[in-house]
């Protein structure tokens, strides 16, 4: 994969955990602390990018050398780093984390492990269930998600269906074999910002039509969100 491709899917990622609490372990130890650098700059040895807090070099949280692959992603990490002001909030800095979780692998799972968890989400895509009522709130699924499930199924030769049952939607072992085979063309990079915007979006629809540039990201959000935002509309209303 191109690393122009690795940054953009990772910056998608990193656009949506801005917008969704973090869940992810390495945040949970994060404290805030005071600022103890001045300039933030970067450098590249061999083809990796790492970042400098002053003349330090920066690392992740179990010490490992902070390396990412491309000039975009470093720019991203430095700006998150750069905006600091006297307290440094690591639980905001979503590039960072994304990156950290990419290096330290903290759960020491390999690429079959992290392409389960994402197709785990097959079974509890948000948008495969649908409502019986209210009647407005059906139309809106309808009207929202199915142009979106059309367009995931062709797009990737799957046959994925919505219900409005309880249990989920029988997704044939055809459709996983496919989305598994998309998946392990990617590597671990590409793997956890894949794992990073489902978990955030809680479809994997939305989220490879993000990564596939499909839709943008505030538009992601919106389909995440659909049936959210229409119980806050009618008591707002």
């Amino acid at each position: 994969m191109a690393f122009k491709t690795l940054a953009n899917q990772c910056l998608s990622s990193m656009l949506l955990k801005s917008r969704i609490p973090a869940t992810n372990v390495l945040k949970r130890g994060f404290r805030e602390r005071k600022k103890f650098y001045k300039s933030v700059s970067i450098t590249e040895s061999e083809g990796v990018f790492e970042i400098n807090l002053d003349q330090r070099k920066l690392k992740t949280p179990s010490g490992k050398l902070f390396q990412v692959p491309s000039e975009a992603l470093a720019i991203a990490v430095c700006t998150e780093w750069d905006k600091q002001t006297d307290i440094i909030k690591q639980h905001n800095m979503q590039m960072t984390t994304l990156c950290n979780t990419a290096l330290d692998n903290p759960t020491g799972r390999n690429k079959e492990q992290v392409i389960t968890s994402i197709l785990h989400f097959l079974d509890t895509d948000t948008v495969c269930y649908r409502q019986e009522l209210p009647v407005d709130l059906v139309e809106l699924q309808t009207r929202e998600w199915d142009p979106l499930l059309d367009w995931f199924n062709s797009r990737y030769e799957t046959d994925i269906t919505s219900t409005q049952s309880i249990m989920p939607p029988a997704v044939p072992d055809e459709t996983r074999a496919k989305l598994k085979q998309h998946l392990l063309t990617h590597n671990e990079w590409a793997l956890f910002g894949y794992e990073s915007a489902v978990q955030s979006l809680k479809s994997i629809v939305v989220a490879f039509a993000l990564m596939d540039r499909h839709i943008h990201v505030e538009r992601a959000m919106a389909l995440s969100r659909l049936e959210e935002e229409f119980q806050v509309s009618r008591l707002s209303g």
